[in-house]
């Protein structure tokens, strides 16, 4: 009897060492690569142990879930898409679990891109479950909000994290609030003087400045050479108005002809602004369509060197184009 009892202590002290083991031993070691992995929503937890070793997780899903019973932590385990790294232990993955410490990706949309370069962006996103394909632009406004039907410039250029699997659907609801956010800002720190009569024009003339400079420290000049243009009843008289309303009838250079063609977008044709904005712009350009520098310029020409050079008088203006136009 002694022995015996020898014995089934022996087992005891044994599998209370493994156990101490196996639950402080990685599962990956270092240096090895994450696996991904997904726990179903419903799934009991011997389940959840089952789909995680299903993945290629060297996991016993008896262990795991006695483990996650006996942390108290069975019932808050969550599910959805997940990431194990390197040297994460059993007790680490139980708690990534309870946290729902979801994988990360990431979609950056780019200040200056056509909603239609966006949605191009998040249609080809792998880790994305992609709700919005199969609708067109109206179809999914009118999935996004319900103040504005026409998508461009709605959208707000940034670098937007989600959990694997999400719908491509919550990004575009992102963006959209967050564009609606800074237009309420901006437009609240406007310049009293400035000659939009809604949030939507100035969202239009930040679109404008966005594709006319790459310059950060223009953008208020820039702004300024629109707004006055737009005061004394001039022209904008700007190539990206036009290249958008050519479509895919742009093929890289911007004709004579092209200038003359009138479109709804065409600013040497039609005075005032365009009928929506033409990019989605970011927040430097939102700040300086609604504070642009206070100067008297109306006129500005690439020095072919990333930067302009700005006039407030048409000779001034005919002889910088000389200088850095025609000679070039």
């Amino acid at each position: 009897m002694k022995k015996f009892l020898a014995f089934v202590l022996l087992v005891a002290l044994g599998a209370a060492g493994y156990g101490y083991f196996w639950v402080h031993h990685p599962l990956i070691p270092a240096g090895g690569q994450p696996i991904d992995f997904a726990v179903k929503p419903g799934s009991s937890v011997r389940g959840t142990g089952q789909q995680i070793e299903a993945s290629g997780i060297p996991v016993n899903p008896l262990m795991f879930a006695l483990l996650a019973r006996f942390s108290g932590k069975s019932g808050r385990l969550k599910a959805g898409n997940y990431t194990l790294k390197p040297e994460t232990t059993p007790l680490g993955l139980i708690e990534q679990l309870v946290r729902g410490e979801l994988a990360q990706e990431s979609l950056v949309v780019i200040e200056g891109w056509t909603f239609r370069q966006m949605r191009q962006a998040v249609n080809a996103h792998p880790a994305l479950r992609h709700d919005t394909v199969n609708l067109g632009d109206n179809e999914l406004m009118a999935k996004v909000s319900s103040d504005y039907k026409v998508p461009e410039g709605m959208f707000f250029p940034d670098t937007y994290l989600f959990a694997k699997g999400s719908s491509d659907l919550q990004i575009f609801k992102r963006a959209h609030a967050l564009m609606l956010k800074h237009m309420d800002d901006e437009w609240a720190r406007r310049d009293p003087a400035v000659p939009y009569k809604n949030r939507y024009e100035a969202l239009i003339m930040a679109s404008i400045i966005e594709k006319e400079t790459g310059q950060a420290g223009e953008r208020d000049m820039i702004a300024a050479v629109f707004v006055n243009r737009l005061k004394r009843g001039m022209l904008l008289q700007t190539d990206p108005t036009v290249i958008y309303g050519m479509g895919d009838k742009f093929q890289g250079n911007i004709r004579k002809r092209d200038l003359e063609t009138d479109t709804p977008y065409n600013t040497y044709t039609r005075p005032g602004l365009p009928p929506t904005p033409i990019s989605l712009p970011g927040a430097a350009s939102m700040a300086a369509a609604v504070n642009p520098t206070k100067t008297d310029v109306l006129y500005f020409v690439s020095r072919g060197d990333g930067t302009s050079h700005f006039s407030n008088n048409l000779n001034d203006h005919n002889r910088a184009v000389n200088k850095y136009q025609r000679q070039q």
